[in-house]
């Protein structure tokens, strides 16, 4: 008996897979429990439908962070915080503040769990910044943090 499965199936697949299992096995556990739907014409087509849109969002996601990528590369974002003075900053820059100056000054707007910081940065001075943009694409992004 053919089927497509719905969720994944330890020891089986993964979902969306079509796989061919035991007559006994489909009708008793995986259908009933939702797990697997029969693998029919009108399912099937449905199934390669849903595959090929999901790999087109795939492909425009990573073009897109593709391009995020290539521009984080040419720009600087300057971050500005409280210091006590002798280049010393009260508290240290966040990955959140980070990508606030990010969309106020280039309007990119960056998620600040993709912006990694290897070390806190308590001083003021130039850095760079790594950020992760997903489908394995980072980009280093230059900082220059000075004090209000």
């Amino acid at each position: 008996m053919k089927v497509i499965l719905q969720q994944d199936v330890r020891g089986k697949g993964k979902r969306g897979q079509l796989i061919e299992v035991a007559e006994g096995y489909g009708r008793n556990y995986l259908l009933p429990r939702k797990l697997a739907i029969e693998a029919t014409a009108d399912n099937v087509n449905t199934m390669r439908m849903n595959d090929k849109a999901v790999a087109e969002r795939q492909a425009k996601e990573r073009a897109e962070a593709v391009e995020i990528s290539h521009k984080l590369r040419e720009i600087t974002v300057t971050v500005a915080c409280k210091g006590g003075g002798a280049g010393r900053l009260f508290g240290s820059v966040t990955s959140e503040q980070i990508a606030e100056s990010l969309k106020a000054q280039t309007g990119i707007n960056l998620d600040r769990r993709k912006i990694v910081l290897n070390e806190a940065i308590k001083t003021t001075g130039s850095y760079t910044v790594k950020c992760k943009l997903g489908y394995e694409i980072t980009a280093d992004l230059k900082l220059n943090v000075v004090e209000k």
